[in-house]
C-alpha cells in the first residue's frame, strides 16, 4: 500500500514549513510535524482499523504473494551473487541476470500494487479528509499559544521539548476530524479536496518484495 508518509508528503503543501503570526504581543517560536500530527490523530487510527479490516482479504493476499515471490527471486539473488563473486566474473552475464531480478521484481510490485490498489485508495481518501483541516488546526494552536514563528523539526538547529506544539495539533484535529469515512466517491481522485497531504504508516503492507536487490550490478 502507498506509503503514508508519501501521503503526508502530498498534504504538506497545504501547511507551509514556516508559519507566522499576526502577533504584536510576546512573540513565541515552536516547533511542529505536522505529518505526526495526522499519524497521531484518533480519526486516522479508526480508519486504519477499519481499513485493514475492509480490506484483510487483499491485505492477505498481497503478505501470501509477497512471501511466495521473494522464495521465486532469492535463487537469482543468490546466483548472481554468487556469480559475482568468482575470480574474473562476466560482467555481461552479470548484467544480464541483474536485468532480470530488476525485471521480475518490478512487475511483483506492479501484481501488489493491483492487489492493494482499493486498500490504498481508501487510505489515500482518509488522509486527504484528516489533511485538509490540517491548517485550521495548526492556526488555531497558532493562535491559542501566540505561536509568531512555528517550523517544521527539521529546519531548527535546536529545539527544547516545550517547543513542540505537534500533540497540540493532533488535539485540535481531534477537535475538527473526529471520524472520517474510507469509501471514496466513485468518481474520486486524489487531490481533488486538497493539493496536499502527508500520512502515517501504511495500513496495507507497501508493494515491495523482500528479496534484497543485488549490488553493483553496473547499471
Amino acid at each position: 500500500m502507498t506509503n503514508f508518509k508519501k501521503l503526508l508528503l502530498a498534504a504538506a503543501v497545504a501547511v507551509p514549513a514556516i508559519v507566522v503570526a499576526n502577533s504584536t504581543s510576546a512573540q513565541t517560536v515552536a516547533v511542529a510535524n505536522p505529518d505526526q500530527a495526522v499519524a497521531n490523530s484518533r480519526a486516522w487510527a479508526t480508519a486504519r482499523t477499519q481499513i485493514e479490516t475492509t480490506y484483510k482479504a487483499q491485505i492477505d493476499q498481497a503478505n501470501a504473494r509477497r512471501e511466495a515471490i521473494g522464495r521465486e527471486l532469492q535463487p537469482l539473488v543468490t546466483a548472481f551473487n554468487t556469480a559475482r563473486a568468482a575470480p574474473n566474473a562476466n560482467q555481461a552475464a552479470l548484467q544480464t541476470q541483474a536485468q532480470t531480478i530488476q525485471t521480475r521484481e518490478q512487475a511483483a510490485q506492479q501484481e501488489l500494487s493491483r492487489i492493494t490498489l482499493p486498500a490504498q485508495r481508501a487510505q489515500a481518501y482518509v488522509v486527504e479528509q484528516i489533511s485538509g483541516r490540517l491548517p485550521e488546526a495548526v492556526q488555531a494552536v497558532v493562535r491559542a499559544r501566540n505561536v509568531s514563528l512555528l517550523v517544521r523539526p527539521d529546519a531548527a538547529l535546536f529545539a527544547a521539548p516545550a517547543a513542540d506544539v505537534t500533540a497540540a495539533i493532533t488535539t485540535e484535529l481531534d477537535r475538527l476530524v473526529p471520524s472520517v469515512g474510507i469509501n471514496p466517491p466513485a468518481n474520486w481522485q486524489p487531490g481533488q479536496q486538497q493539493q496536499g497531504a502527508a500520512a502515517p504508516a501504511a495500513a496495507t503492507p507497501a508493494a515491495t518484495t523482500p528479496a534484497a536487490r543485488p549490488a553493483n550490478t553496473g547499471r
